[in-house]
């Protein structure tokens, strides 16, 4: 096996494509690997590694457990934060208290947008999938009664006169003052540990150069964006991609593990192999 090209498989979304730019399109002058890439929905790159076929993969949280057997969880490149988390919307006033009865599009089974919706909503059973940019859509046409957004559609809902029903990182950050492991990135288990150490510490620097190289990476973030307004995309940025995502540090890793005990205790998922962190 080698590892001077190594497969990567991350989102269309802005803050994906912008803490990537630097390490696919060779902005570092210190790379040791060269990277082919595949981007997808969040659902597909979860079920990608389900099949073990990237190398390196940006993955729901919540699907992480099911493939810790192949893979562990690198410190950089994470979507964690305060104040990110998935929200609940609908075209009429909807109460809490109302959820167990209303039709909710998901943006995927394995998301950790659904797992949290599973945490703190366990009433709410009548789920139906969608593609996690089509869920406002459907939305608007009546198709479901409300929608569990993530991405750039937490930010323009309010245009289309859709409103809020929960946040749902709120709800996590009141409950466990942490903040909320949304999606992270994921390297073959089987990889030498120096290897592993190598390609976390150049998505680190890959972050690190997009930080402070805003403009480099905007071609590329537009390549793909669903909203190409400039104030949509760096308010995606800016939410989703933070001091965590160049490193999780130990409140980012409490964090993680926090999320993974309240899913086995749930009875949702299990770690197939404890040890999740690289290094």
């Amino acid at each position: 096996m080698t590892y001077s090209k190594l497969n990567i498989a991350f989102s269309t979304c802005p803050n994906d494509t912008f803490m990537f730019d630097a390490l696919v399109n060779r902005r570092l002058k210190s790379l040791n690997f060269s990277v082919e890439v595949q981007l997808a929905d969040i659902e597909e790159l979860n079920r990608l590694t389900m099949a073990g076929e990237p190398d390196i993969s940006k993955v729901s949280y919540a699907a992480y457990p099911a493939i810790s057997d192949k893979y562990q969880l690198l410190s950089a490149g994470s979507a964690l934060g305060y104040k990110n988390g998935p929200l609940i919307i609908s075209k009429r006033k909807i109460y809490s208290d109302e959820l167990v009865d209303v039709k909710m599009a998901i943006p995927g089974k394995m998301t950790t947008a659904n797992f949290l919706l599973s945490i703190l909503f366990p009433e709410v059973k009548n789920k139906s999938e969608y593609l996690f940019s089509d869920i406002e859509e459907a939305v608007l046409s009546n198709e479901i009664d409300a929608g569990l957004v993530i991405h750039e559609t937490r930010f323009i809902y309010k245009n289309k006169g859709l409103k809020l029903v929960s946040d749902l990182g709120e709800l996590w950050e009141e409950k466990f003052n942490l903040p909320i492991p949304l999606g992270g990135i994921v390297v073959k288990r089987d990889f030498p540990e120096e290897v592993k150490l190598d390609i976390q510490k150049t998505i680190s620097e890959s972050i690190q150069f997009a930080f402070n190289n805003r403009k480099a990476s905007l071609q590329y973030i537009k390549e793909y964006a669903q909203e190409l307004d400039n104030k949509v995309i760096n308010q995606h940025i800016d939410l989703y991609v933070n001091d965590f995502s160049v490193d999780l540090g130990e409140e980012g890793r409490k964090a993680v593990e926090l999320l993974f005990s309240k899913g086995e205790k749930a009875g949702l998922f299990e770690l197939k192999n404890k040890s999740i962190f690289v290094g």
